[in-house]
């Protein structure tokens, strides 16, 4: 993996309201739309490469979803689908593919992003967590673990996994294993030096609160978007006085 993105996916009569706050929030502007219905966008520091884009999907609430960026996109789809992935939407140069437990993802190619964006007012948007049910959890674990490589380790709770990435790249995974069945989804972690503060500017831009934990806050964004403020280092994405 050379590079990562985070990916906004909402509904596309929502993508513009959900962009106006995410590029807010991460001091970024947006690009050109692409696409055949103009469907993507990439939001763009004014230092750094990007590593987070949005999306304008036409069925389900969005969510959220990874793209792996590589030198060799055929390689990592061969080694994707060995691992136990299927692939969604082939296309030239990139692709789609849905992990065993059914999260889509997609493998894309590298163009020599290497220079993480700055942290934000004390928080920085580097982390897709994977909320999955009970049956899935260990499957999902193995198979993103030996799909990137990347150091794998228990979460501070046992309920989580983490996979954190080289030192570099922007985003990391986590994967949490949910209470009850539930069909596979995925949503967006800020790291945040101050949850109370990021609260706060989040509720100023659109935001509002879905639940309140000790150690994070359940937000949802002005399109129905549900993220999270974590109480993690926002240099290194770990948690205080332990990474």
């Amino acid at each position: 993996m050379r590079w990562t993105y985070a990916f906004v996916d909402r509904p596309a009569a929502d993508v513009e309201r959900a962009c106006s706050f995410w590029t807010a929030v991460t001091a970024t502007k947006l690009s050109e739309a692409r696409g055949e219905a103009g469907e993507f966008v990439t939001l763009l520091p004014e230092t750094g490469d990007a590593c987070v884009k949005a999306q304008g999907v036409g069925a389900g609430d969005g969510g959220a979803h990874l793209d792996l960026a590589v030198e060799d996109v055929p390689a990592l789809v061969d080694r994707a689908v060995r691992l136990g992935a299927d692939v969604v939407a082939p296309d030239d140069g990139w692709a789609v593919l849905r992990s065993p437990a059914g999260q889509l993802f997609c493998a894309v190619a590298w163009h020599g992003e290497s220079v993480r964006p700055p942290v934000v007012d004390g928080s920085r948007l580097d982390q897709v967590c994977l909320d999955l049910s009970p049956a899935s959890f260990e499957a999902e674990v193995a198979f993103w673990s030996a799909l990137t490589g990347w150091d794998s380790h228990p979460g501070s709770r046992p309920e989580f996994h983490v996979l954190r990435p080289p030192t570099g790249l922007p985003v990391r995974i986590l994967l949490q294993r949910l209470d009850t069945p539930h069909p596979t989804s995925a949503h967006l972690d800020l790291a945040c030096s101050d949850i109370p503060a990021a609260r706060a500017l989040h509720e100023d831009l659109g935001a509002t609160v879905v639940a309140v934990h000790p150690y994070w806050t359940v937000m949802r964004d002005p399109a129905g978007g549900t993220y999270c403020l974590t109480g993690r280092d926002p240099e290194t994405g770990g948690l205080p006085l332990v990474e």
